[in-house]
């Protein structure tokens, strides 16, 4: 497989990190986008440094794409945001979180589409959350952000699906990553209490989730929530 190729967003830490790493050990060419290089040394690994808040940066990428046999598009790279009522949540926090959880996936799949159909071939994962399906206190921008790319996966499923292309959301509960620093201690306990396995998930149970989303063998489950939530989700 060492001519096709994934594009996987925010891949210098945490989730995206793994993914990177587990789809190169399935022989998967890696091209990361993300602010910051990531700590990947592999013949396979591409860098591209982009940040996903700039549409521009973004849609440049498409030139680039266009001369890579893309296979799947990983949307994983995300920001969480003040915890505050909405009342006092500063809209600037709010700008920033749609801008890089919602609007970069939009943009991203809107750069790679094109390169998929062609191909008559593409798998879209996008790492959603659990607060898209429920909302979380004290997160608006966060719950919108995630429920948004859930509308947009759905939507995108009913585009895409007659030319071999799936577009799926993984839904995880709270993971241990990075992200937990920008969350209070009574947030984080709350969400452990919802999770009848008593734990957050791990980022090696997210990455065997999005790794069988994003191949062959999954080709018949597009516009789906792919739960890895520890028993948090029962429907």
């Amino acid at each position: 497989m060492p001519d096709l190729k994934v594009v996987i967003t925010g891949t210098s830490r945490g989730i995206g990190y793994h993914l990177a790493q587990r789809f190169l050990s399935e022989g998967y060419g890696v091209i990361g986008v993300s602010r910051s290089q990531a700590a990947i040394k592999h013949p396979e690994y591409q860098q591209v440094s982009a940040d996903l808040r700039d549409i521009d940066q973004i849609r440049s990428l498409s030139a680039e794409l266009s001369r890579q046999n893309i296979c799947g598009l990983i949307n994983n790279a995300g920001i969480h945001g003040p915890q505050v009522p909405v009342e006092d949540y500063p809209l600037e926090n709010w700008q920033q979180v749609i801008a890089v959880d919602l609007t970069a996936v939009f943009v991203c799949a809107q750069a790679i589409v094109p390169h998929m159909k062609q191909a008559g071939y593409g798998r879209i994962v996008t790492i959603a959350s659990q607060a898209g399906k429920e909302g979380l206190a004290n997160t608006s921008a966060y719950n919108a952000a995630k429920a948004g790319v859930i509308g947009l996966m759905k939507g995108l499923s009913k585009e895409l699906a007659s030319f071999g292309i799936t577009a799926n959301c993984i839904t995880p509960s709270l993971a241990e990553t990075d992200l937990l620093k920008e969350m209070s201690d009574d947030h984080i306990s709350g969400i452990r209490a919802k999770t009848l396995m008593g734990r957050l998930c791990t980022v090696s149970e997210v990455a065997d989730m999005v790794t069988w989303v994003a191949s062959p063998a999954c080709g018949y489950s597009t516009g789906a929530c792919f739960d890895v939530s520890g028993g948090r989700a029962q429907f």
